[in-house]
């Protein structure tokens, strides 16, 4: 196509754009003379065939299941890594999938879902990257109980002040299908070494 006027020009640059930006997203295919009616219908003012809302659903319904697709690798091997984690020595899994081993055990008092904690940590993923440490930092966390990640909420009520466990969290009681900005991807299964310093 020879594109002699400017608003030539920018209508096929927003196009560039536009397509560019959808299919880093993950629409690989795309039926384009339902794409032109669309943009058709939209600047003639004709009646939608889908409404802005139902389009909206339907958009957001398939980059997620397209993001499902692509991250259903790593939730499996999460699974899997669970599932052979289990069986060693010492660690205990719970009702919720939760699994912890302790490396340390103290004496002091043990957290309510409304306690304040100050805790050391290192989360790292399955393959052993760090995503995180207050170790690293030389800063202990403090926050609430009720205010981490489900795994977290879960384990810091069984655990008593001065211990220092190993965790095992399964994606749906960390950062789910979703995951965490750049360092945590969907589905990851999280593993964080946790002592328990102070209780309040």
């Amino acid at each position: 196509m020879e594109l002699t006027t400017e608003l030539q020009k920018l209508s096929y640059s927003l196009g560039v754009l536009m397509a560019s930006s959808v299919r880093s997203q993950g629409a690989d295919s795309l039926d384009i003379e339902a794409v032109a009616a669309a943009f058709r219908d939209v600047y003639e003012n004709n009646d939608l065939t889908i409404s802005l809302q139902d389009a909206n659903s339907t958009v957001q319904a398939y980059m997620q299941a397209a993001a499902n697709k692509k991250h259903a690798g790593a939730k499996e091997e999460g699974e899997k890594f669970l599932a052979a984690n289990k069986l060693k020595g010492g660690v205990t899994t719970t009702a919720s999938g939760l699994q912890y081993s302790a490396l340390k055990l103290g004496n002091g008092k043990t957290p309510k879902a409304t306690s304040r904690v100050t805790v050391h940590y290192t989360g790292k993923l399955i393959n052993g990257r760090v995503f995180d440490s207050s170790v690293q930092r030389g800063q202990p966390a403090t926050f609430g109980v009720n205010e981490v990640i489900g795994g977290w909420t879960e384990a810091l009520q069984l655990m008593r002040e001065g211990d220092k466990w190993l965790l095992y969290i399964p994606y749906y009681l960390a950062y789910g299908e979703n995951g965490a900005g750049g360092d945590i991807p969907p589905f990851a299964t999280l593993i964080f070494e946790v002592e328990l310093l102070h209780v309040k």
